[in-house]
């Protein structure tokens, strides 16, 4: 298998895409982009609000090929290795690549590098829409794109891409979202729910201002996070033993993902950006006042919506659902047994299809 997987679904980011992506794949060039008193959704007004991200390639002359990969959970400007580089679909020698990184992540404004008064747990909730709204500032004002060709998501990527076909129907000519859906329904707000209790159990938490990370804490959440992972099938076959990274055993591969999920992880890091995904809701956005259904009928652009199979995090029904009031919407979904990392490719196979596909329709684009 050509993925020494790291076992972080969580930093898919990062950790992920660096074990996917072969030395010679291209580098994103950081970037930074700082905004003055951010107002969130929330009234929260933050002093400096900083967004970090990554561009391959260049902005051609006429402007018309970039494409935006939002950031997934805890995941930063690498995430999306597995649609980049040379007999992928994202080629950075043709187009304009951008992966910003979420509020949240630990190296664009978050609870652990903000100054008091929204240090650690004063941090505001900063939702996907405050994200999108972010980054779109960064793109016209910095990088000064007009347009996108499209917004390429995974997970709370995906999240993002529906709010940018929302909130700027115009912005791009399409999306792809990946294990993610346009609003969190009940079922996953009970999960983050009980993966943020299992964190702040920890007595070393003290409501966030702790002085050492709740360890024990992190590694409840850990273990709750991992158990909708991947699919139940997927256990049962143990398909754990693809890779050696895994463990060698059930019980190493159990404590592996119990002590080394999320290297490095902050807490109220963690909990804000699941708060972020928990509030995730395109019906909110003005002036829809909570309908998702009609909000998810403004959508103007094509969409490709490619939901796992056996996805435990966002479910296929979900993606069913929503798939039925989008316009424009081809419904591909992933043969899968990965459960959620099948949207990012993790498996070879998964990775070839989550290819094609984007190849296929970004170039179906280009005939629009």
């Amino acid at each position: 298998m050509r993925i020494i997987f790291l076992l972080i679904f969580a930093s898919f980011g990062m950790q992920l895409a660096h074990a996917q992506a072969p030395a010679a794949d291209p580098e994103p060039l950081q970037q930074e982009f700082t905004i003055k008193n951010f107002k969130t959704e929330s009234g929260a007004v933050l002093p400096e609000a900083r967004i970090v991200y990554g561009t391959y390639g260049k902005l051609n002359a006429k402007g018309d090929n970039a494409v935006l990969l939002p950031s997934h959970y805890i995941a930063e400007m690498h995430g999306y290795g597995w649609l980049i580089g040379p007999g992928k679909a994202l080629d950075p020698t043709k187009l304009f690549l951008i992966t910003s990184e979420l509020f949240g992540n630990g190296r664009s404004s978050s609870p652990s590098n903000t100054r008091y008064p929204f240090d650690g747990p004063r941090f505001p909730v900063t939702t996907i829409r405050d994200n999108v709204e972010a980054v779109h500032r960064m793109l016209t004002e910095q990088l000064h794109v007009r347009h996108v060709r499209a917004v390429i998501g995974f997970s709370m990527g995906a999240q993002q891409a529906f709010q940018w076909a929302v909130s700027y129907p115009d912005y791009m000519d399409g999306i792809v979202a990946t294990s993610g859906t346009a609003k969190t329904y009940g079922h996953g707000a009970i999960r983050l729910e009980g993966e943020i209790s299992a964190l702040t159990a920890d007595p070393v938490f003290n409501g966030g201002d702790y002085k050492t990370q709740p360890t024990r804490g992190i590694q409840a959440f850990s273990m709750v996070w991992a158990g909708w992972l991947f699919s139940q099938e997927w256990w049962r076959q143990e398909l754990w033993r693809s890779n050696a990274a895994f463990g060698k055993t059930f019980d190493e591969v159990v404590e592996h993902f119990r002590t080394n999920f999320i290297p490095g992880a902050d807490a109220n890091n963690l909990i804000l950006q699941m708060r972020s995904l928990e509030a995730n809701d395109v019906g909110k956005t003005a002036p829809f006042h909570g309908d998702v259904e009609a909000a998810l009928r403004s959508i103007k652009v094509p969409v490709l919506y490619m939901p796992s199979e056996t996805d435990m995090y966002f479910p296929i029904t979900d993606a069913r659902y929503e798939a039925a009031f989008i316009p424009h919407c081809t419904l591909a979904i992933i043969p899968s047994l990965w459960g959620h990392p099948a949207g990012a490719g993790v498996a070879p196979a998964d990775g070839k299809f989550l290819n094609e596909h984007v190849a296929a329709f970004l170039a179906g684009l280009g005939k629009n």
